[in-house]
């Protein structure tokens, strides 16, 4: 089976499917205008090799992600500290660092706007014990479409991308996904899954690109406030969703697009 320019041999086909299968009980499916986006954006990276990059992490080390591959896997997490999913599934994140580190190393990439300091603080609050390094646009070319919080990449122990989760990782399928990539016993049944890009989107993130709001125009120590109030205020179009989600579904709504410029100014005010 080929993605782009990438053929998926049937071990990596193999293990792309079985890590997305382990998430499927707990996938919720998002409407499809936000989910195919979504997809869209990740698919052709799934089974094509990561790149070699090395980061400069938030203590002011340069960590080599490249050397990483053929010993352990990765899960290659794009956060913000603004994002709530983000901050819940931490206290998951660090004990399972501990205890595979072995076989695994978890590395956040913050895309907060703010200070680098804020973010350090809050990697020492949380108490983190793997690396965190800020987005760069080099980042961004690398992993595109990256447009809700937490989106994860999972590289397998051989550097190749296997799968691409959008949302809160939950302990119990990650511990599974973490012993399956160590070549672990896994207490699961594991199923193989023809396209494992088409796996539903996790409806627990947090949307960071908002059709109608130009964050450019918001300055940078704000735009973490605005975005958490637009994911947080419920739209009442009757789509049931946040307004920053039924932008990204409907950008033709009528009711959120107003919604979301009182949200902005409000914030924006508020200090």
């Amino acid at each position: 089976m080929s993605f782009g320019s990438a053929t998926l041999t049937p071990r990596a086909l193999l293990a792309a499917g079985s890590i997305a299968a382990l998430w499927a009980s707990v996938a919720v499916a998002a409407p499809p205008t936000g989910q195919e986006r979504a997809e869209a954006a990740g698919r052709g990276l799934i089974g094509t090799p990561a790149p070699a990059l090395v980061l400069h992490t938030i203590d002011g080390k340069s960590f080599d992600l490249g050397a990483l591959y053929g010993k352990q896997a990765v899960y290659l997490k794009f956060w913000a500290t603004w994002c709530g999913p983000c901050r819940a599934e931490i206290p998951d994140l660090v004990p399972l660092q501990s205890k595979y580190g072995d076989q695994l190393v978890v590395v956040g990439i913050s895309e907060d706007e703010g200070p680098v300091d804020g973010v350090r603080k809050f990697a020492a609050d949380y108490k983190v014990n793997y690396p965190v390094a800020m987005t760069t646009p080099e980042m961004q070319k690398i992993f595109p479409g990256i447009t809700a919080l937490p989106t994860t990449f999972i590289l397998d122990r051989d550097g190749r991308m296997v799968q691409k989760h959008i949302g809160l990782l939950h302990a119990r399928q990650t511990e599974a996904a973490t012993r399956y990539l160590a070549g672990l016993a896994v207490d699961a049944e594991v199923k193989r899954v023809d396209d494992p890009s088409k796996m539903s989107a996790e409806a627990v993130a947090q949307v960071k690109d908002i059709p109608g709001v130009d964050l450019s125009k918001i300055p940078s120590e704000r735009r973490s406030d605005v975005l958490q109030a637009l994911n947080s205020e419920n739209c009442t179009c009757g789509c049931g969703l946040t307004v920053a989600k039924c932008r990204i579904d409907d950008p033709n709504c009528s009711t959120s697009a107003p919604l979301a410029k009182a949200i902005v100014e409000r914030t924006l005010n508020a200090r």
